[in-house]
């Protein structure tokens, strides 16, 4: 495997989509690199954003219609991983692909993605956008990363234990840059969506709230599922709705939606995540405990 250096640069969205953008590292394989912040492990919707990418830069006729991931071992941060892809068919109207993440030869998530070609409306509808008020009238949030700006509806702080609401949570983004390149913008709204999933499940919750983990909580994100819907472009604010649906035996569910500003369906999204009290029973090999925000 090509060996990548740990970025030494500060977090950043151009970082961000450079991270994105993985190198062809021989027939069908790309390597990656990646950003785990403090808690030194690679968030699974980084590893989307990474497959979205190079999925479109195997198959570079077509475009990601949709994908579904699933994290079974920790990425370690510090050391480059590769993602191996089967192309399973190439159509005139559809293509599909497998993505394997590996770091050394330890398989770590395992990714089916489905990519399409430009079509015609026979019929159209979508989701409306939830009534939530605007961006102007959220609460700035600090998830620090230049070039991207966060605001939440109704809460000041999604991660607090004694913060309690619905099991509903709404975020306002606003990116820059804003990727021109179709791959990269796919990738961009992938990432967020492993971000609030969990802290949406615990909202409910007096008493439990990912500022727990790491403490009395083990926590992670083990499957992603997103779909795209055309166009994907945007300029300005976008709505990420979280939804958790039900929470129970150790897993949640959360379903959501990504919106612009004017109302527009870019995808929807859902998550499987881990909550679960340390001692109860041994992790699998390779998961590790980690806060989701």
């Amino acid at each position: 495997m090509t060996a990548v250096g740990r970025p030494v640069v500060g977090s950043s969205v151009a970082r961000m989509l450079e991270l994105f953008d993985v190198g062809v590292d021989g027939d069908h394989r790309y390597v990656g690199t990646s950003d785990g912040g403090n808690r030194r492990v690679v968030d699974g919707s980084q590893l989307v954003a990474q497959a979205v990418v190079a999925a479109s830069k195997e198959l570079p006729q077509y475009r990601v219609r949709s994908i579904q991931a699933i994290f079974t071992r920790a990425v370690d941060d510090e050391r480059s991983h590769r993602l191996d892809i089967d192309v399973t068919h190439r159509g005139r109207t559809f293509a599909g692909a497998v993505v394997t993440v590996l770091q050394g030869d330890r398989r770590c998530a395992s990714l089916t993605v489905l990519l399409d070609t430009p079509a015609d409306d026979v019929i159209r509808h979508a989701s409306a956008l939830p009534t939530v008020g605007s961006p102007v009238d959220a609460i700035p949030f600090d998830m620090p990363m230049d070039g991207r700006e966060l605001r939440l509806v109704g809460t000041s702080d999604p991660n607090d234990p004694d913060e309690v609401g619905p099991p509903v949570l709404n975020a306002w983004l606003r990116y820059q840059p804003v990727p021109s390149r179709d791959d990269l913008a796919r990738a961009l709204i992938a990432h967020f969506t492993g971000h609030l999933s969990i802290s949406t499940t615990m909202r409910p919750h007096r008493g439990v709230g990912t500022a727990l983990a790491h403490k009395g909580l083990s926590t992670a994100v083990m499957s992603i599922s997103l779909t795209f819907h055309d166009p994907v472009t945007w300029d300005g604010w976008l709505l990420y709705h979280h939804e958790s649906t039900q929470v129970g035996g150790g897993m949640s569910y959360v379903r959501g939606q990504v919106f612009t500003e004017e109302g527009i369906l870019l995808a929807s999204f859902s998550q499987e995540g881990m909550i679960r009290a340390f001692g109860d029973a041994p992790a699998p090999a390779g998961i590790q405990p980690a806060a989701i925000l």
